[in-house]
Parts: structure tokens; sequence; C-alpha cells
């Protein structure tokens, strides 16, 4: 869980430039990271695993 916070796009932005840039992001931000991991060790469903088909702001 650790590394996954670790490589969010407003994590890795902050520690370059000292502040991140939301519009920017390509990859997800430390949370989203490291609650989609969790999601998907906890349930080892890959069907909930779609984070293409819901709204971004569910993400």
């Amino acid at each position: 869980m650790n590394c996954a916070g670790k490589i969010g796009d407003d994590f890795l932005q902050k520690q370059a430039y000292g502040r991140s840039a939301p519009d920017t992001f390509t990859h997800g931000t430390s949370e989203q990271r490291t609650r989609w991991l969790y999601k998907g060790l906890s349930t080892g469903d890959m069907n909930q695993m779609d984070t293409f088909s819901i709204a971004y702001n569910s993400l």
C-alpha cells in the first residue's frame, strides 16, 4: 500500500516540483491507486476492477 501511494501523480509531482497540478494527472492520485490496489487485493475479483466504465469522480 505504501508503494501504491508513492507512485501517484500527486505525490510524484510534489516531490519533483513542490506542488501538484491535477489537470495533468495521467495515472491517478496516490489515494486512488491505493484504494484500487486494496480493492483488488481484498476481493480478488477482476470484474470489480473496471476503471474505464465508471464516472471519473467514482475513481
